[in-house]
């Protein structure tokens, strides 16, 4: 089987290499996820974290994040609450560093208290 190359052609640039932005995780609304910044780490798999929404409220680090993916207080997460009890839910994502800075220069974070 021969394979055919166009080395002569010039490959096409992709969408988001013109525009200059890579693809980050972003809440989904429609699934109840939003933003939070943790507040206090409450042992095992339990946080508490500040919302978009001005409440405080109370999450669970799921099995498949609890070893892989370190929370630490001030860390900016989402969260997706519970529908059958909204007070409480789950830690879905966490940024690091460099991915909030360009979170709070889009407008994202607006919501929250930084």
């Amino acid at each position: 089987m021969k394979y055919k190359k166009n080395f002569g052609q010039p490959q096409q640039a992709t969408v988001a290499q013109e525009v200059g932005y890579t693809r980050m995780r972003l809440p989904n609304p429609d699934e109840l996820e939003q933003f939070a910044v943790v507040t206090q780490l409450m042992g095992t798999n339990q946080v508490k974290a500040l919302c978009e929404d001005g409440q405080e409220k109370q999450f669970r680090i799921p099995g498949k994040l609890i070893k892989k993916v370190w929370i630490r207080e001030h860390d900016v997460i989402i969260v997706r609450l519970w529908d059958f009890q909204p007070s409480k839910g789950d830690v879905v994502w966490r940024y690091l560093g460099n991915q909030v800075e360009w979170l709070k220069r889009n407008g994202k974070l607006g919501k929250l208290p930084f």
